[in-house]
């Protein structure tokens, strides 16, 4: 399927590794010019050269910047002033007891996972909207809807992304661009290896039996019953950044294995 975003050009955030990576990945493989952004010079560098390996290297634009405040997302526009598919990818998790999260643990997962999404749709969102082209997705996730125990303060800013998604969306209407969400569920990133991985280890079972627990425990509602990979994150993302999906706008759409149970 031809999804018509060859020549476009599209900054995904948090994108040297996992989901982010994936969606950049997949947007460059359908002949669109992809930002990559992370926070240091070696993984900037490692992602690009990385993706080098499977799309032309004109197609890739690596940029160093923080955006867990308003300095970094500055720096970033500076060298990437416009752009036609933004994805709001970049987000931060800790499972921490609720208890233990304290006032800054909150404002700085606040600061990640929404405000850089906010800073940069504030940017880019009118652009688009003057032109009468564009998308803007956040990457969400099932705990924007299903809060989880084990992480409230990353629940709570998943909410927030939904909330200012469909805002966002109310602002398109009558153009032709969109505000989509996409809720992946429990994905298989090396971030989540790797904390399965130690959980594992600490209790004396195997990876395997980790993720079985972890479905059978604090997921039980997931129909897939194992982990999402990236790309299948991906594809759905790259379908809602085409102009093939226009008529999907204001949408959360779920990628989240059947753990929401529910059918809107």
């Amino acid at each position: 399927m031809d999804l018509k975003i060859a020549g476009k050009t599209a900054l995904v955030t948090g994108s040297t590794a996992g989901i982010g990576y994936a969606i950049a990945k997949t947007l460059a493989e359908n002949g669109a010019r992809v930002v990559l952004n992370g926070r240091t010079q070696t993984s900037v560098d490692k992602a690009v050269a990385k993706l080098s390996e499977r799309v032309p290297a004109n197609l890739i634009q690596g940029v160093i910047a923080d955006l867990s405040n308003a300095e970094g997302v500055a720096n970033l526009l500076k060298q990437c002033p416009d752009v036609d598919i933004l994805v709001n990818n970049l987000g931060i998790f800790d499972p921490v007891p609720f208890e233990n999260i304290d006032d800054a643990a909150w404002f700085k997962f606040f600061e990640v996972n929404v405000m850089s999404g906010v800073r940069l749709s504030r940017h880019y969102l009118p652009k688009m909207i003057a032109r009468n082209s564009g998308r803007v997705v956040f990457i969400s996730s099932e705990s924007g809807i299903c809060p989880p125990a084990e992480m409230v303060h990353y629940g709570m800013t998943k909410s927030a992304q939904l909330s200012v998604s469909r805002g966002l969306a109310e602002v398109t209407a009558g153009t032709a661009v969109t505000v989509n969400s996409v809720l992946p569920g429990p994905t298989k990133t090396e971030g989540a290896v790797d904390f399965f991985q130690s959980l594992a280890t600490a209790q004396g079972i195997s990876m395997e039996e980790a993720e079985r627990k972890f479905f059978a425990e604090a997921r039980p509602t997931s129909l897939l019953k194992r982990f999402i990979q990236p790309d299948e994150v991906a594809n759905m993302v790259a379908y809602i950044c085409s102009p093939l999906s226009a008529a999907t706008n204001g949408a959360a759409l779920h990628v989240d294995g059947g753990v929401v149970r529910s059918i809107v």
